[in-house]
């Protein structure tokens, strides 16, 4: 059985980018941690909230990495002088990421109760109508 790709249909023009998005938001496969909520905030933003208790700003980075939100979490480890009787809280590392449209962007992150806000907006490109004369060979 072979593979039809958006090049396979002539109708299609210039969606190789779209293809190679698909692709790549199916490898993110992010685990599951942290959870997050995405929620609409008007009609044309966004609020992205990743619960990332435990972790200090100083701990987080965020990064826009071809058209993809990277949001990644390294606690340090300064326990050295501590004896733990049991340790159920982990202090791991993570990485998640979210694949942006064209024309979205990142706007403010808060970190507030060990919630993580990353406001985004999108902007509508404007419609162009674009006339091309015929020319004689």
């Amino acid at each position: 059985m072979t593979k039809l790709t958006l090049g396979s249909y002539p109708h299609m023009l210039g969606f190789e980018q779209l293809e190679r998005l698909l692709e790549r938001t199916a490898k993110s496969g992010n685990e599951g941690y942290p959870p997050f909520n995405i929620e609409q905030t008007s009609e044309r933003s966004y609020r992205i909230t990743l619960a990332v208790a435990g972790f200090a700003e100083n701990d987080l980075s965020i990064t826009v990495e071809d058209r993809q939100l990277v949001v990644r979490g390294r606690q340090r480890d300064d326990l050295s002088d501590r004896v733990f009787l049991h340790r159920g809280i982990a202090a791991r590392q993570f990485q998640r990421s979210f694949v942006l449209a064209d024309g979205v962007d990142v706007g403010d992150a808060i970190m507030e109760n060990g919630l993580l806000h990353i406001d985004l907006t999108q902007t509508l490109p404007e419609t162009i109508v674009q006339t091309i004369k015929i020319k004689r060979g």
